[in-house]
């Protein structure tokens, strides 16, 4: 009798295989962080100025995927202030190897992410590193964090199609 597995993996020598083109794959990827490198670069992502020019000097109000919202504003001196049912915390926001990273000042909440243009007045992050180190060397694979618009711009993640 075939287990679950078995009938969504094949045969155990299929199994082996994939294994063997995971370990190869990997090896002439430098290791894992390229590997993870070459992954995350793989989407429509912006770029570093097309981030700086569209964050810097503006205030972003957006909902993680868990529907809890957010207000987050970065100064065009790279600091930031971060609010959450009436919690404010301060920081820092920087580029990073394509990531838009926020850093918080004694939080360790922050992190770097992907960011992706979907819509005239909204954007979605892509959580890819804890730390600005992190996203220099070992980036992960992106996943899905929350989506944001700018205040006072028309249009709105609202109005736009939800993930």
């Amino acid at each position: 009798m075939r287990t679950a597995w078995q009938a969504r993996t094949g045969s155990p020598a299929n199994v082996a295989a994939l294994a063997v083109a995971i370990l190869v794959i990997g090896s002439f990827a430098g290791g894992t962080g390229a590997l993870a490198q070459a992954i995350v670069d793989d989407g429509p992502w912006m770029s570093e100025a097309d981030m700086r020019g569209a964050f810097a000097g503006i205030t972003l109000e957006g909902r993680y995927g868990n529907g809890r919202p957010f207000s987050e504003s970065y100064g065009r001196d790279g600091r930031i202030a971060y609010s959450e049912r009436g919690r404010v915390v301060g920081g820092r926001w920087s580029l990073e190897n394509g990531a838009f990273c926020t850093i918080y000042d004694r939080d360790p909440t922050g992190g770097c992410y992907r960011v992706k243009r979907v819509g005239a007045n909204c954007y979605e992050f892509y959580f890819i590193a804890r730390t600005e180190e992190q996203a220099r060397h070992d980036p992960r694979a992106p996943s899905w964090t929350a989506r944001g618009s700018v205040t006072g711009q028309a249009g709105s993640c609202a109005e736009e199609s939800t993930v």
